[in-house]
């Protein structure tokens, strides 16, 4: 049974105003798909691939131990034209982490990824993290969930709702990971294909990259 919502209401971006939950003034009709959790052997290089395969550029939000077991994955990503955002060492809730903790974590993401594009794992992040944060990163947050996580996911739900809910300046959300693998092979194509026919243009997220000290 699912409960979380495939779209997030509008005037949530309100409530959290230190939060990027849709990008306000995209060019054209510029959408932003992102992907969580890699890079992982396989299914990031399978999402370059089929990412190439449409004409379309992302943003993949990466783990620092999983870029220290393949850093060259994450060039490959770079090589492409995606942009590479921070999603902390460990892939820790901050639900669940001290604030010392938390920003130590993300601190360890940053030797790897130099970037000011921060996505808390799960969405999971505490007031006096986001404090703590905002003034270094762009904490992007999303308004489509494509649910590919679930393993008993709808997989036609779910591409109908991506596909009727895409407005420009939509932040879009996958996961490059194993447990999603069989999910995105089956949803990620379709969806660019309905993407490219209506004549949207899949963007990086705007970043600044810089030297860690």
């Amino acid at each position: 049974m699912q409960f979380y919502p495939f779209t997030i209401p509008s005037f949530v971006n309100s409530l959290f105003p230190n939060l990027e939950w849709r990008i306000k003034n995209p060019v054209g009709r510029q959408i932003f798909l992102t992907f969580d959790d890699g890079p992982q052997p396989e299914v990031t290089q399978w999402v370059l691939k089929t990412l190439k395969e449409h004409n379309a550029l992302g943003t993949f939000f990466m783990v620092g131990e999983n870029i220290i077991k393949r850093p060259e994955i994450m060039q490959e990503v770079k090589a492409a034209g995606h942009a590479i955002g921070n999603h902390t060492h460990r892939h820790n809730s901050g639900y669940s982490s001290k604030l010392s903790d938390y920003i130590m974590e993300v601190k360890e993401c940053q030797k790897y990824t130099q970037t000011n594009l921060f996505r808390p794992p799960y969405g999971r992040i505490r007031t006096n993290q986001i404090k703590a944060l905002k003034d270094d990163y762009q904490i992007i947050m999303w308004n489509q969930l494509s649910g590919d996580f679930d393993q008993n996911l709808n997989r036609k739900k779910s591409l109908a709702s991506l596909c009727k809910n895409a407005k420009p300046g939509n932040i879009v959300v996958f996961h490059d990971s194993m447990k999603a693998f069989e999910n995105i092979k089956e949803i990620l194509p379709p969806f660019l294909a309905y993407l490219q026919k209506e004549e949207f243009i899949c963007s990086p997220l705007p970043c600044d990259e810089y030297l860690v000290d």
